[in-house]
């Protein structure tokens, strides 16, 4: 197995440095040439979802690349993610996400969070009488389904707390493969990662520097001074201190920058060895979870009364 891959509980092989394709706006053009250019930079795995509206431009660009021999299929990994609204059917969900992306199988596919969301919520952000109560059992019944049909390679979860994930685990007669979570220096998923492990279950990071540049993000862990004086020590990036940092812990992550510079040096992270006592000044770092209002629930109308009980209080 190459040193920059990572093998999961399914017996595939998927590459630790993944380009995330999530954008506001979503402009078509624009990720069709980042698409093309990490191709050249090395990059060969994607991340979609239905709600980051890319899937068409993703697929366009990956098939492209393919029909000019720039990459054969078999070394692209491609993930994407069932929306809360498509719980009911996964199997016609992602059957409508492989004609998106023009493809014949997903590499893995994803339950993006574990609400259930009404049929018509088709936006990122939900209002308050959208949430339908969750049935996981039934969901990852339909998950199972779209392994079985060959639609994709391997199944998993995301945004999944460590009581979500045991629940799971108590009906399924797939473990998921993945949990793709938020997790960065300063917000560090200890317990979840435990569990996890304990399940062969890989982590995943997504915003693994914090999100910078996103209306929901923060520049804390690139801008924190043990971050910067760690990179300075190293002669590299804060970035790539944060991503090194992932790594070393055994996840992959999920990087979004569409700027050619930065997505070069988002690869060099692989380049870093941070020592012991690297990651030790990086335990002392306050965990800050910045993803915690990517839902908001109104106690009368939600069938989850708060964020954290849509998290089992671990948010």
């Amino acid at each position: 197995m190459r040193n920059n891959h990572v093998r999961l509980n399914c017996g595939i092989t998927m590459p630790l440095i993944g380009l995330g394709t999530y954008s506001f706006p979503n402009d078509r053009n624009t990720t069709e040439l980042a698409v093309h250019n990490a191709l050249e930079m090395g990059y060969r795995h994607f991340d979609t979802a239905k709600i980051y509206g890319s899937e068409p431009a993703l697929g366009k660009a990956l098939n492209e690349a393919i029909c000019e021999g720039v990459v054969e299929r078999e070394d692209i990994f491609l993930t994407s993610k069932l929306w809360g609204s498509d719980h009911h059917d996964p199997v016609s969900a992602l059957k409508q996400t492989l004609e998106n992306v023009g493809m014949e199988y997903l590499d893995m596919y994803l339950v993006h969070w574990p609400v259930k969301l009404k049929p018509w919520v088709n936006y990122p952000v939900p209002n308050e009488d959208d949430f339908e109560k969750l049935d996981l059992e039934n969901t990852w019944r339909g998950m199972e389904k779209c392994l079985e049909m060959g639609l994709c390679r391997c199944i998993g979860v995301s945004n999944f707390s460590t009581n979500k994930i045991q629940s799971l685990l108590d009906h399924a007669s797939t473990t998921p493969a993945v949990n793709q979570v938020e997790m960065h220096p300063m917000w560090r998923q200890e317990r979840l990662r435990k569990t996890c492990g304990d399940h062969k279950i890989h982590v995943s990071a997504y915003s693994p520097l914090g999100g910078p540049g996103n209306a929901w993000g923060s520049t804390a862990v690139v801008n924190h001074p043990i971050i910067r004086s760690i990179a300075f020590k190293h002669r590299a990036t804060p970035a790539q201190v944060a991503l090194n940092w992932g790594l070393s812990k055994g996840s992959s992550v999920i990087v979004k920058s569409f700027n050619g510079e930065r997505m070069k040096e988002n690869m060099g992270s692989f380049d870093l060895r941070l020592d012991d006592e690297d990651m030790l000044e990086i335990e002392k770092l306050e965990e800050m979870k910045i993803m915690r209002g990517e839902f908001h629930v109104n106690e009368t109308t939600s069938p989850y009364k708060t964020i954290e009980e849509l998290w089992d209080g671990e948010i």
